[in-house]
């Protein structure tokens, strides 16, 4: 869990369609906005450059199985022999009109949901039940939240309830020509060298029957062209940013392989 203050200059976003509106009028309009894609594709990085672009500190909070309400809410603490209460990102997002981000709330406990469909409403309040508190959420809060909709599965899967309470915007790859320009960007790779990284990832991405959850991200491609760029050889880059993190399977490791060598000769 962090927290970012504003700060004049956004981190850098190259947007691809209508999101940077939509979550501007999100915020004038105290919604809450749900994020759908990909591990990879710059949802965190959007909320980032949002924040900073609005003017607003950012909770971030990376949601997992162990996440519970009372992490986001607060709970009593014991700091030198007295017992007192520290808030949790929640509540002092709310406390502040923050943005508070929870990446891949789908992980996180079902009592979460509970805590956040007042938030998610036209009472926009957050309940403490441990010291009686109501929060009302001042204008400058909104709640944001992320998910990957490709690893959903019977036991984890975002209730209509919940989901239908969020505008939402999804979001995937980018275009190559985009691509390009972000990884070399944020790089320093040259986008002539970076241009094959995003022509392969494409390769990648369109390979069917393959035991792979996802296509590389265009994190990872970030990854490979800041080590070619620090002058690691392609190949051994590519194993450590490309094949390595997307399987542990020899077989399906052999076959990215075999798709580099078709990219790079």
């Amino acid at each position: 869990m962090n927290a970012l203050s504003p700060d004049r200059s956004a981190p850098f976003y190259r947007p691809v369609a209508q999101e940077v509106a939509l979550f501007e009028a999100a915020y004038a309009n105290g919604l809450p906005l749900l994020l759908k894609g990909p591990t990879g594709c710059g949802k965190t990085r959007f909320v980032e450059h949002m924040a900073a672009r609005l003017g607003r500190p950012l909770y971030t909070v990376a949601c997992h199985d162990d996440l519970s309400a009372a992490d986001l809410i607060g709970r009593y603490l014991l700091r030198g022999g007295a017992t007192e209460w520290v808030d949790g990102p929640l509540t002092r997002a709310v406390r502040e009109g923050a943005i508070c981000y929870l990446d891949e709330v789908i992980e996180a406990r079902k009592d979460v949901t509970v805590v956040l469909h007042p938030l998610t409403d036209n009472r926009r309040t957050l309940m403490i039940d441990r010291t009686g508190e109501e929060l009302v959420a001042p204008p400058g809060f909104m709640l944001v939240a992320s998910y990957n909709p490709g690893y959903q599965n019977i036991l984890k899967r975002l209730k209509p309830s919940t989901r239908q309470r969020f505008l939402s915007i999804t979001f995937g790859f980018p275009d190559a020509t985009t691509e390009v320009a972000v990884v070399a960007r944020e790089s320093g790779l040259d986008a002539t060298r970076v241009a094959p990284l995003v022509r392969l990832a494409g390769h990648i991405r369109a390979l069917s029957g393959m035991d792979l959850e996802e296509g590389v991200s265009t994190r990872l491609l970030i990854y490979a062209a800041s080590l070619i760029a620090g002058g690691m050889p392609i190949e051994r880059a590519l194993q450590a940013a490309v094949v390595e993190p997307l399987t542990d399977e020899p077989d399906v490791a052999q076959a990215l392989r075999d798709v580099i060598a078709s990219v790079y000769g």
